[in-house]
């Protein structure tokens, strides 16, 4: 059984979209990734991260509708994304995760895919 495509199921999009809430009430002052996200469209990039994450984990194609494939490798090319800036994410997603309140055993199932995705950012040594 695939655990990720069904989280959306055990989870449900609140929780979800508070995770994305709660990540993004961070990272607005956080001084190495915040500096990646624009600073004019907070709102559309939160919405952008949660109907990816919502998405991604089973739930409706919201996404996939309004911005097609992910190519997520591709759309963060322009960003220097070595090892601090991915532990710095994951870092913020693991805090948003415990602030949403998800539940431990789904948070090991997320984090690992974050880590998966983290790592597949990266597009600089250091």
């Amino acid at each position: 059984m695939d655990f990720i495509s069904t989280l959306y199921s055990r989870i449900g999009e609140d929780k979800l979209r508070l995770m994305v809430s709660a990540f993004y009430q961070t990272i607005r002052t956080d001084d190495l990734i915040g500096p990646m996200y624009p600073q004019d469209d907070w709102e559309g990039s939160e919405k952008r991260l949660a109907d990816f994450m919502i998405f991604r984990f089973g739930g409706p194609q919201t996404y996939i509708e309004e911005r097609g494939h992910p190519r997520l490798r591709a759309r963060h090319m322009p960003y220097a994304i070595g090892p601090n800036e991915r532990d710095r994410w994951l870092s913020l997603m693991d805090e948003a995760m415990v602030k949403a309140e998800i539940e431990s055993h789904e948070q090991l199932i997320i984090r690992a895919f974050f880590k998966q995705v983290a790592d597949m950012m990266q597009n600089r040594p250091n």
